[in-house]
């Protein structure tokens, strides 16, 4: 925590943390703000459904490799100068996707936006630990934890809704003007929060240094696939939304937005539960209760699924109480994966980002297309990726049982 924390910031503690959540999701709501243009986009363009699919995967993978370094570059010149550059690259690259020409333009521009975006989240998770001592980053967390989980949800709702009343390259105009407004409000609002005497050196030796130092760690590697797996549980639905939502369960698509409501009202549930838990007990309790709550509405949503139709009636309701069990957990493991390092909690940030938007892609470009024509596959696959996260927390606490007893201190 940077010593001088309580003279960065006088405004009220939300104001900050208002800032940092909408820097948090400013990634995962320009990954699915287009998909509902998907059709228009391709006709408009002349491209094929797999150069389509390009644009998704080019912003995925360059969201996922810039992650390892913009943690890294943030531990080096501050916290900052990153967020601002990446802010101002990522509205340059909206703005050239909405004038693109071509597909080949396009997929080129998506993959700059995903070079871009992924400072806000990253570098927006180690000012919280900078600012805040472990009780209070905790609430903070579980604030920005919302907006994050919020934004997958919400993000469809807006692209379809500018699609139909004006154009795809609204949604790009839009992703646009949000980079020119975030990029004012953080050169005007946001402090330098990394203290100097905590800056690394910016050499090569150094950052491969603190690469191995993280990626050598099991505790690390543990904690990391423990937040970033089991969001998928709940994102693979938001991938599949048209097939699970319009085919399966016969909603219209004006209809779709109870699902988004739900699972948006299950995430807000768990991460004020969260916040509100903070400093009442113990860090692995609270990962503990999430677990519970995701690992049990997985298997009922997997039963009900082979022994029944599934109807709209009950087949959402399982997908907002997984995200509730999701945000109640994952703000307390997020610190822990912060504090393992203190003096690297950039790189940290990076690599944990890493791990979950490589996951977050592998999904989104294979997972989902394989499994979304059936609710069986669909609910089999979620309690599979839990399961991945729910392993990795089980071992951890099994090898390293220390690990979440009591906050980290400093």
């Amino acid at each position: 925590m940077n010593p001088d924390a309580h003279t960065l910031w006088r405004a009220p503690r939300w104001a900050l943390a208002v800032l940092l959540a909408v820097l948090g999701m400013l990634g995962p709501f320009s990954i699915d703000t287009y998909i509902p243009a998907f059709a228009g986009i391709a006709r408009a363009l002349g491209a094929s459904p797999v150069q389509m699919q390009q644009t998704l995967s080019a912003y995925l993978f360059g969201f996922a490799f810039m992650n390892l370094f913009h943690g890294a570059l943030s531990d080096s010149f501050g916290r900052r100068p990153v967020v601002l550059w990446g802010i101002a690259v990522f509205t340059l690259a909206s703005a050239g996707c909405a004038l693109s020409q071509t597909i080949g333009q396009l997929v080129f521009f998506r993959g700059l936006q995903g070079l871009s975006t992924g400072a806000g989240i990253v570098v927006s998770r180690a000012v919280i630990r900078d600012m805040f001592p472990p009780d209070q980053a905790q609430k903070v967390m579980s604030q920005v934890t919302i907006y994050f989980g919020v934004a997958p949800a919400l993000a469809p709702i807006v692209g379809g809704w500018l699609f139909v009343h004006a154009d795809w390259h609204a949604i790009f105009w839009f992703l646009t003007a949000i980079g020119v407004v975030l990029w004012t409000a953080n050169w005007r609002l946001l402090p330098e929060t990394l203290h100097r005497d905590q800056r690394q050196p910016f050499n090569v030796r150094n950052l491969m240094r603190g690469y191995w130092q993280l990626g050598a760690s099991p505790r690390f590697l543990l904690l990391a696939l423990a937040s970033g797996i089991p969001f998928n549980g709940m994102f693979l639905y938001v991938l599949s939304a048209p097939e699970f939502l319009g085919t399966h369960l016969g909603l219209a698509p004006t209809q779709f937005f109870w699902f988004f409501v739900l699972t948006i009202a299950g995430i807000m549930g768990g991460a004020f539960t969260s916040g509100r838990l903070a400093g009442r007990i113990a860090p692995k309790r609270q990962i503990r209760h999430g677990f519970v709550i995701m690992l049990t509405v997985s298997i009922l949503n997997v039963a009900a699924n082979f022994l029944f139709p599934a109807q709209a009636s009950w087949a959402v309701f399982p997908i907002a109480v997984f995200g509730f069990g999701w945000a109640l957990m994952v703000p307390v493991v997020t610190l822990l994966v912060l504090d393992l390092h203190p003096e690297r909690r950039g790189l940290a940030s990076s690599l944990q980002a890493v791990v979950g938007s490589t996951a977050n892609g592998i999904v989104a470009g294979a997972i989902a297309p394989l499994v979304m024509h059936s609710t069986r596959s669909l609910a089999v696959a979620s309690l599979l990726m839990m399961s991945v996260g729910l392993a990795a927390w089980v071992f951890l606490h099994r090898r390293w049982p220390e690990i979440g007893r009591v906050a980290t201190a400093a």
